[in-house]
C-alpha cells in the first residue's frame, strides 16, 4: 500500500470520541475501550465535533453527576444535527445503572450499553452507525453475578471493566511498545500521571451508596497484571501511578492476602520510569498498620491517605453502616503523622444524612477542626435509588440540609487553608504537569489529582512537564501552594 492509500485508508476509518465523566476509574475504562475501539479499526479523535461517534462514558454516583452525564449526552446528540456526528452513545455507570429506563427517556442517545457490551465495543459502534437497534439491557443487582464469599470468586465470566489480562494481549496497534508488556488501553491523557485500577466493585453496604449495585462485588485484579500494565504506563511517559478502586484496603482479600498491596506497592514504584506511586481510597475501618507504614516509610510512594470518613458522629455512621467514631478516627491520623508528620490526608463527608442532630452536626465539625486534614470534599445528602437510606425517617428538608452544607463547607475550607499555611517553609517535591513560560504548575506528594489542589513553582527555568521539582513553600492560595525550586 503507498502512502496515499495508507492515508485514505485513514480517512475511511470511523471515528470516535471519548468523553469521560465522574472518577479516575472511569478514566480507565475509556482508555480501555478506547484501545478496544482502536485495535478493531476505529479511529480516535479527541474533538467529538470531529467524530462520526461520540461515546460518553457516564457517571451515576449522585444527582449532580446524573445530570451531568444527561447534559453532556444532549450536548453531543447537537451534533448531529448538521455536522459530522452520525451517533452518540451512553456507557459508564450511569448507563450501566438505569439501562432501559435511560434509554426511553433520553431518545438523542442512539444507544445506551451496559458493561456486558464492553468486549465487543467496537462490533456495537459498527451496528449503531449502521442504524441497527441495540436493546439496552435491564438493570440487575451485579453483586449477585459472583458467589458471597471473596475467595470463591471468578470473574472471569463476566464483564468487569478495567480487568483484562495484560501480559496475554499481543497486539493492539501502532500505540504499542515495539517490546515488553502490551496493554489494550489507549491512553487519552498524556500527562505524566495515570490511574491505575486495582480492583472494581465493593462489597461494603453503607446505607448511602448504590455503587455496589451496579458495579458489583469485590474484585481484585492479579498483581502480575497490575505490574504489566504499570510498566506499560511508564513506556507512555507516565510518572506517577494513581492506584484506583472503590476499596484499595480491600486489596487481595478475594486472592486469600489482604496484605497483598503491602507486597505490590515496591514493585510497582521500582518500575524503570515511574517516579511516584499514590494509593486512593482507603477505608478507615479496614487500614491495617501495615499499609499505614507501607504508605509512610516505602520509598517512591507519596505519603498520601485517602480515607473515607464520611462522618465522624457514631450515630450517624451506624445508620450508615459504617464504624467509627471520632477518638478512632483521630487516633488513625495520629499513627500515620508519628510516621510521616507531613502525610497528606483527604476525605469525604456527608452532611444532613437523615437522623443527623445538631449534636451530630457538631460533632462532625468539632472532628474536623481536630483531624488538620489538606483537603475535605463535602456533599450534601440527596437519596439514591435502591440504596436503604432512601427508606429512612428522620428525613431533613432541602433548605436545612443546603444550610448544613454550607456552614461545614465554610469551616472546613478555612482548615484547609490553615493547613496548607501550615506547610509555608516545608520542602516539597513537585510534579510537573504543565509549563507556560516562566510558570510551572504540579502537585506535591500530598496533593492528588485534581481534588486536592496544586503547587506553583515561582521559577520554572528548564523545568519541563514529567520532571520532579524540590522546592521550598513559600507561600499559600487557599489549599494551592506556591513553591520556590531548591537550586
Amino acid at each position: 500500500m503507498t502512502t496515499t492509500d495508507a492515508g485514505h485508508a485513514a480517512d475511511e476509518l470511523l471515528s470516535v470520541a471519548m468523553v469521560t465523566l465522574g472518577c479516575a476509574r472511569n478514566e480507565v475504562d475509556s482508555e480501555e475501550l478506547a484501545g478496544r475501539l482502536e485495535a478493531d479499526g476505529f479511529r480516535l479523535v479527541a474533538d467529538p465535533e470531529d467524530a462520526d461517534t461520540v461515546v460518553v462514558n457516564t457517571c451515576g454516583f449522585v444527582e449532580s453527576a446524573k445530570k451531568d452525564s444527561v447534559d453532556t449526552l444532549l450536548h453531543a446528540a447537537d451534533l448531529k444535527d448538521g455536522g459530522h456526528a452520525k451517533a452518540v452513545v451512553a456507557v459508564g455507570c450511569l448507563a450501566e445503572r438505569y439501562g432501559k429506563d435511560l434509554a426511553a427517556e433520553l431518545p438523542e442517545a442512539d444507544a445506551v450499553l451496559g458493561f456486558d457490551d464492553y468486549p465487543d465495543i467496537a462490533a456495537r459502534l459498527r451496528a449503531i452507525v449502521a442504524g441497527e437497534t441495540h436493546h439496552p439491557h435491564t438493570p440487575q443487582d451485579r453483586r449477585k453475578l459472583l458467589p458471597i464469599s471473596p475467595v470463591e470468586r471468578d470473574a472471569s465470566g463476566i464483564s468487569v471493566p478495567g480487568h483484562l489480562e495484560i501480559a496475554t494481549v499481543d497486539e493492539i496497534g501502532d500505540h504499542a511498545p515495539e517490546s515488553g508488556p502490551r496493554a489494550v488501553r489507549r491512553r487519552l491523557d498524556g500527562g505524566p500521571m495515570a490511574p491505575l485500577k486495582l480492583a472494581s466493585g465493593c462489597d461494603r453496604r453503607c446505607s448511602f451508596c448504590a455503587i455496589p449495585s451496579f458495579r458489583g462485588s469485590f474484585v481484585s485484579r492479579r498483581p502480575s497484571d497490575v505490574l504489566h500494565e504499570g510498566q506499560w504506563l511508564a513506556t507512555q511517559g507516565v510518572k506517577e501511578l494513581f492506584l484506583v478502586s472503590e476499596n484499595s484496603t480491600s486489596y487481595g482479600k478475594d486472592l486469600g492476602d489482604l496484605r497483598l498491596l503491602e507486597t505490590l506497592l515496591p514493585e510497582l514504584s521500582a518500575i524503570d520510569g515511574i517516579e511516584r506511586v499514590r494509593v486512593s481510597y482507603l477505608q478507615p475501618a479496614e487500614t491495617r498498620p501495615g499499609l499505614i507504614e507501607a504508605i509512610a516509610q516505602m520509598p517512591g510512594v507519596a505519603a498520601y491517605y485517602d480515607l473515607s470518613f464520611q462522618h465522624a458522629s457514631a450515630t450517624v455512621l451506624r445508620r450508615m453502616r459504617r464504624f467509627g467514631d471520632p477518638d478512632s478516627f483521630l487516633d488513625l491520623l495520629e499513627r500515620i503523622r508519628g510516621l510521616a508528620p507531613t502525610a497528606g490526608v483527604r476525605s469525604n463527608v456527608i452532611v444532613g444524612f437523615p437522623g443527623e442532630t445538631e449534636d451530630d452536626l457538631q460533632t462532625l465539625c468539632d472532628f474536623l477542626e481536630a483531624a488538620r486534614m489538606d483537603v475535605t470534599g463535602v456533599f450534601g445528602y440527596s437519596d439514591e435509588d435502591g440504596t436503604e437510606a432512601a427508606s429512612y425517617d428522620g428525613k431533613l428538608d432541602a433548605d436545612e440540609i443546603e444550610d448544613r452544607t454550607a456552614h461545614v463547607t465554610a469551616l472546613v475550607e478555612e482548615l484547609n487553608a490553615q493547613r496548607a499555611e501550615e506547610r509555608i517553609g516545608e520542602q516539597v517535591v513537585v510534579l510537573v504537569e504543565s509549563v507556560d513560560g516562566d510558570a510551572a504548575e504540579g502537585r506535591a506528594a500530598h496533593q492528588g489529582p485534581e481534588v486536592d489542589g496544586t503547587t506553583t513553582l515561582e521559577t520554572a527555568a528548564g523545568v519541563a512537564v514529567g520532571d520532579l521539582v524540590t522546592a521550598t513553600v513559600i507561600a499559600t492560595d487557599g489549599v494551592d501552594l506556591i513553591a520556590r525550586p531548591v537550586l
